[in-house]
């Protein structure tokens, strides 16, 4: 993973430059210079209501008692995105304008839920699956060994005090 971020950090700046430089020579400094600053404010104001939609819709799934996974993968999408779109330059923005788009963004999103196995502690029910089953039942985590037995005593008070 180290190399290949030393690689990122000296390749995307290198990249950048180097479109800097041709899209200053096309259109000259001042265009170029407003562009950038354009794109950096036009893509702050879409990360914001992209991301009130994507809380939107966390919240509505979790009131159904679902677990909005590919909702939580977006919404840390579009804080890289609006990442991408605060860090001057061509490449960069272009990145950040893709992953703003909901399609492109919900397809890679399905494609990182694919790749990575997240385990978790919590689980989400909906009130349905409590009707007529035992809801404490964990035979399931038993098995995968998810559950750990044991006893414990509580201690006085005393023990913890300081003599002065």
């Amino acid at each position: 993973m180290f190399p290949i971020l030393v690689i990122l950090f000296i390749c995307v700046p290198i990249i950048e430059i180097a479109l800097f430089i041709q899209v200053g020579d096309l259109i000259g400094l001042w265009p170029t210079i407003a562009i950038v600053l354009l794109t950096a404010f036009v893509g702050a104001s879409l990360v914001r209501s992209q991301g009130i939609q994507t809380l939107m819709s966390v919240q509505s799934r979790m009131q159904q008692g679902e677990l909005p996974a590919q909702q939580i993968i977006e919404g840390v999408m579009l804080a890289v995105s609006g990442v991408l779109l605060l860090t001057p330059g061509f490449m960069t923005d272009s990145l950040g304008m893709l992953v703003l788009l909901p399609a492109p963004r919900a397809w890679i999103a399905k494609q990182l839920m694919q790749r990575v196995k997240v385990s978790s502690s919590a689980q989400f029910h909906s009130s349905s699956q409590f009707h007529g089953e035992n809801p404490f039942n964990t035979s399931e985590h038993d098995q995968q060994g998810d559950v750990f037995e044991g006893e414990f005593e509580k201690k006085a008070d005393e023990d913890k005090r300081i003599d002065k």
